[in-house]
């Protein structure tokens, strides 16, 4: 084989792992009950991949092909271990199906099993995310231990962790009966959720870095879930936040790379594909008349985006409605902002100082509060409300922008 055919073959069997690992891992992991097992599987698969494909030509079915034979590895790993009557009657099983898997017709997609057990409420929030990306997104540990900023090693012990803890304590590799479903389905959108915001917050530095875009990655999986899963309003409006989030990321920052404020983005530069099907995606959900704190939030994001000029009392009033779901400290800092907005700045204050205990260490508290005391003509708190704001902030661009409005305040 030429240097030119190892070439093309590597890049054939990237492209598939890039399309296809998530399928394939689930595939492996429903048949295998074991994360570490499947996924050395997998890659043992590939790289005979890289040979045969090289030697033989592609196959007929390349996802087939990697299924079949990672079962066979996988066997082989099982039958040099093997200690008890289970594993020859699991040794069996395995090979029938080993031996039926040919075409990627053949493959059932078993990924919303996984997402559900990748976020199962007995792993800490962010051993989830890291389950998810790892196994659903196909991140590596590296990429997923710079994007939360941890050692490598630290974040390798985190997922043989969640995997260990699985197997442990028995979770379920199984989509959630149906009086499960909305309790459990909540988990997983909140991991997904934390995966956009991980991606939003690094701002325009990850584009000039070698982060993998974790926004996408976000909106991949909630696309994922709207195919395993369609016409779930939940889902449809999980989906409808992220685009119209998204929509505006074109507009967020200037040319220094300094945060603009909503208010003061350049329409123009959204992205109107994202926006248009946010919006669509939004109101399809809310015509099923079952709301859910995701679709108030896309709601919320609508609002923000109406032109002339957000709806502040409509998003006042979603905020309150959104407190039934969510009743946190967080969403009544949000609806004290839009209260302001408003037009009812001595509620908004009154709200943001009975919560200045519970969020002293939340940065966007901070910035909040000192935008309604600069308002409230009280300069020097609002100074100093900028100050803890600006060291908490989490990017710099972030804290450019929050340096440049508290020097623009009169002192």
């Amino acid at each position: 084989m030429t240097a030119s055919d190892a070439i093309a073959v590597t890049r054939a069997v990237e492209a598939v792992l890039r399309q296809d690992r998530g399928r394939l891992l689930a595939a492996l992991i429903a048949r295998l009950r074991d994360f570490q097992l499947a996924e050395d599987a997998l890659q043992e698969a590939a790289i005979s991949a890289l040979t045969h494909w090289g030697r033989s030509g592609m196959p007929a079915s390349p996802q087939g092909w990697l299924l079949r034979v990672a079962l066979r590895k996988a066997i082989d790993r099982l039958r040099s271990s093997q200690r008890d009557a289970r594993k020859t009657a699991d040794l069996s099983h395995l090979a029938v199906d080993e031996a039926a898997e040919d075409t990627a017709d053949d493959i059932p997609d078993d990924r919303l099993r996984l997402i559900f057990t990748c976020c199962h409420p007995a792993l800490d929030a962010k051993s989830r995310v890291a389950l998810t990306l790892r196994s659903i997104a196909g991140l590596s540990t590296p990429e997923i231990a710079r994007a939360f900023l941890d050692a490598e090693p630290t974040m390798g012990q985190r997922l043989s962790r969640a995997k260990a803890k699985i197997a442990a304590a028995g979770i379920p590799y199984a989509v959630p009966s149906p009086e499960d479903w909305p309790d459990r389905l909540q988990s997983v959108l909140a991991v997904i959720y934390l995966i956009y915001n991980a991606g939003y917050s690094m701002g325009p530095q990850a584009e000039a870095s070698s982060h993998r875009d974790l926004c996408a990655e976000a909106i991949f999986l909630t696309r994922l879930l709207v195919q395993l899963r369609p016409d779930d309003p939940e889902i449809e409006g999980c989906l409808a936040l992220l685009l119209l989030t998204q929509s505006r990321a074109p507009a967020r920052h200037d040319a220094e790379g300094i945060t603009i404020p909503l208010a003061e983005q350049d329409r123009r530069l959204w992205d109107r594909t994202a926006f248009d099907e946010g919006l669509a995606l939004i109101h399809r959900a809310m015509d099923r008349r079952s709301p859910g704190p995701y679709q108030i939030k896309a709601a919320i994001a609508a609002c923000h985006m109406a032109d002339p000029g957000p709806d502040w009392p409509q998003i006042a009033a979603l905020f309150t409605r959104l407190l039934d779901f969510e009743p946190t400290p967080v969403v009544r800092l949000n609806r004290a902002v839009a209260v302001a907005e408003a037009g009812d700045l001595s509620r908004a204050l009154d709200e943001v100082s009975d919560l200045a205990t519970t969020l002293s260490e939340y940065q966007p508290f901070h910035a909040a509060r000192a935008d309604l005391l600069a308002r409230a003509g009280q300069g020097a708190r609002a100074r100093a409300a900028y100050d803890r704001a600006i060291a908490l902030a989490p990017s710099a661009a972030d804290a450019a922008f929050l340096i440049r409005r508290r020097d623009s305040q009169p002192i």
